[in-house]
């Protein structure tokens, strides 16, 4: 099969480890091949990779220039071992992320790993997350408890779900935050089991954006613009083990009672859902037929 033009094709653009741009330039003939593409250029721990157009990466007027391209991501990336992590968690590293400045612009793409890595965290790498807030017609709270194989904060209660949208097309669109929301779906029914048909995009409701930074431990931690979303609806469950380690309802009450236990150190709560919840939640949760009045998403609150 001859090769393809390379102005008709993607690019993948990556950066070795120990050379200053030094490029890799191939080509993709169909869309799944970019994730094996993905799949082996961590192995390789080659990165960050950014996929971008021909129109957008030759040079020219109107072109990205190479800095452009690596956004961010410029400079050599630190390697980590992965051996000793969950080998399902340790795939997912490779999953990549949506760069983005203090104001919430894409700037780029990068692997889930690199997103997480203190090292980088300290030099401004900023991603763009989500959390889900899902209510029952009881009014009671979804939580979880993440499962001790997770990287960044094992064995912590969190939210109902917590996770990213991916440099992908439909995850990439930003208008009313329809991207994330469908990253949001994707999430539910990956970690809890919840039927896509059961909430969908439209369900949710986007609340308004924190800015946050935490380490989980010397190094792996969380820089992320996080868009807060709420869903109350009845659904069915089949959380994955390898995900959460214990999920369950809770009242107002019955989650004040843990905090406490979680300020005397007696469980772990992650730092997003803390922040969350000393701030805006209980007020959110008392209006949850009236949450429209509560949109806010000029602001994002740096905390």
């Amino acid at each position: 099969m001859a090769m393809p033009s390379r102005d008709k094709e993607p690019q993948i653009v990556q950066q070795a480890m120990l050379l200053d741009f030094w490029c890799l330039v191939g080509w993709i003939e169909k869309l799944h091949w970019l994730d094996l593409a993905h799949e082996n250029l961590h192995r390789l721990q080659l990165c960050p990779i950014v996929v971008c157009k021909p129109e957008d990466c030759c040079v020219g007027d109107g072109a990205l220039s190479r800095r452009d391209v690596f956004s961010r991501s410029t400079g050599t990336m630190p390697e980590v071992n992965t051996d000793s992590l969950d080998e399902q968690q340790v795939q997912l590293l490779a999953e990549m992320c949506i760069l983005i400045d203090e104001n919430d612009n894409k700037i780029g793409a990068d692997t889930k790993k690199n997103c997480h890595l203190n090292e980088n965290i300290e030099k401004g790498l900023l991603h763009r997350a989500f959390s889900v807030f899902l209510f029952n017609t009881e009014d009671k709270l979804l939580l979880q408890q993440r499962s001790d194989a997770k990287i960044t904060f094992p064995d912590c209660f969190t939210n109902t779900c917590c996770s990213h949208p991916l440099s992908t097309p439909l995850e990439l669109e930003e208008g009313d935050a329809i991207g994330v929301r469908r990253a949001a779906q994707r999430r539910l029914k990956a970690e809890l089991g919840i039927p896509m048909e059961q909430v969908t995009p439209e369900d949710i409701c986007y609340l308004t954006r924190i800015h946050y930074k935490a380490k989980s431990d010397g190094i792996w931690g969380e820089h992320e613009i996080d868009y807060i979303l709420f869903v109350q609806k009845d659904v069915t469950l089949s959380p994955d083990p390898n995900e959460i380690k214990s999920h369950c309802y809770v009242t107002q009450k019955e989650l004040k009672q843990l905090l406490k236990k979680a300020s005397r150190n007696e469980i772990k709560i992650t730092p997003w859902f803390k922040l969350v919840a000393e701030t805006f939640l209980f007020r959110w949760w008392d209006n949850l037929k009236t949450l429209n009045r509560f949109v806010d998403h000029k602001n994002i609150h740096r905390m």
